[in-house]
């Protein structure tokens, strides 16, 4: 069982994120057309676990399996789709265990592309809602300190609400 952390905003990680990309350019060669910080890291003035999320865009999704042994010299794991159709994830552990990095692949065009970004962007340009999103997550660690799939369920409600708000929002813009 991994503990549930969430802390406060940090102004690394958007560093981190620019650092690790370096490394991910080059492991994913000339197929990755776009890279985006993503997650709560990606959002100021929140509380977040303390995880870079990264989005990539690539050409062709099935190419990303051909740099699975590059991605694990970087210490990577390779999941697969891990869930969700279309995707290619790879999670990073620290030294220690300790979780540090979620990088999530879609190909161009892929309408999870959009709505992660809807979110982030979303969240960045409307701090209450950010904020309520801040307090849900301390809630579920502080009554789930252990259990992150009872976080991630409990967060579930408000994600698709904000989703929903997101998708109307970027419409507008």
């Amino acid at each position: 069982m991994r503990k549930v952390e969430v802390v406060a905003h940090n102004l690394s990680w958007k560093k981190e994120f620019e650092q690790e990309s370096r490394y991910l350019v080059k492991a994913l060669g000339e197929n990755l057309k776009a890279l985006h910080h993503i997650g709560s890291t990606a959002i100021p003035g929140i509380y977040a676990k303390p995880i870079i999320d990264f989005l990539g865009e690539v050409e062709t999704i099935a190419a990303v399996d051909f740099c699975n042994s590059t991605m694990e010299n970087l210490g990577y794991e390779a999941m697969g789709e891990f869930g969700i159709a279309g995707r290619r994830y790879f999670r990073k552990d620290n030294a220690a265990e300790i979780r540090t990095h979620h990088i999530h692949i879609f190909e161009m065009g892929s309408a999870e592309i959009g709505r992660h970004l809807a979110f982030r962007d979303y969240m960045r340009t409307h701090p209450e809602e950010a904020q309520a999103y801040s307090n849900l997550k301390r809630k579920l660690a502080k009554i789930h300190p252990t259990d992150i799939e009872a976080c991630m369920d409990g967060k579930h409600d408000f994600i698709q609400a904000m989703d929903r708000k997101a998708a109307l929002w970027r419409i507008k813009i």
